[in-house]
């Protein structure tokens, strides 16, 4: 087991083969870090499937997501947006906004089977913050769960665990409507 830090890196299109490896276990039906975005209608009136549209917007900036290293090996992904920029949490009922700030949002955490617990989630988060702070976005946000210390299914903690965000200095604003595990979704934010 590797003692070494995880690298983060933007996900730039010279990677595309790592967030494929990340990311593509579904084939083209799979997430593609596109439905937290609110992209799939867009997608379906080009005729872009969800890895094209992933694609596409790694072109652009902020990049739609950062990556873990570790020991060269990519084992984790954050996928970021900006806020007043992605549609689903635009249009959303049950993530509110707090104000009109092109805060950099935070949809979701993956972690590859085999390394997880291993603090890559936490450097992926310590990543975005970084980058988001570099670039001059006013802060960060996500929408991660309370567990309450108990474990949850990985594929429904994807949104992040709020304990988390607390040891990063996050500030817990409001419980949401929004679930995952059952339980509810916390909107937190760092301001800089």
């Amino acid at each position: 087991m590797s003692t070494a830090a995880p690298a983060i890196l933007a996900a730039t299109p010279d990677r595309w083969p790592d967030v494929v490896e990340l990311l593509g276990g579904d084939g083209d039906k799979g997430c593609w870090c596109q439905a937290w975005r609110g992209r799939d209608a867009i997608a379906k009136a080009t005729g872009e499937s969800r890895p094209e549209t992933l694609q596409r917007q790694m072109r652009g900036e902020p990049p739609p997501g950062y990556l873990a290293y570790l020991d060269g090996v990519p084992v984790g992904w954050a996928g970021v947006s900006v806020r007043t920029m992605t549609p689903r949490l635009l249009g959303s009922r049950t993530i509110p906004a707090l104000d009109d700030q092109p805060v950099w949002s935070i949809g979701c955490i993956r972690v590859r089977p085999g390394y997880r617990r291993r603090g890559i989630a936490a450097a992926l988060l310590a990543g975005v913050v970084a980058a988001a702070r570099q670039a001059g976005a006013p802060g960060v946000e996500a929408y991660p769960i309370d567990t309450g210390g108990r474990r949850v299914d990985t594929v429904l903690a994807f949104v992040g665990i709020a304990s988390m965000f607390d040891a990063a200095g996050f500030r817990r604003v409001m419980e949401t409507s929004a679930v995952s595990a059952c339980l509810p979704r916390i909107l937190v934010r760092l301001e800089f």
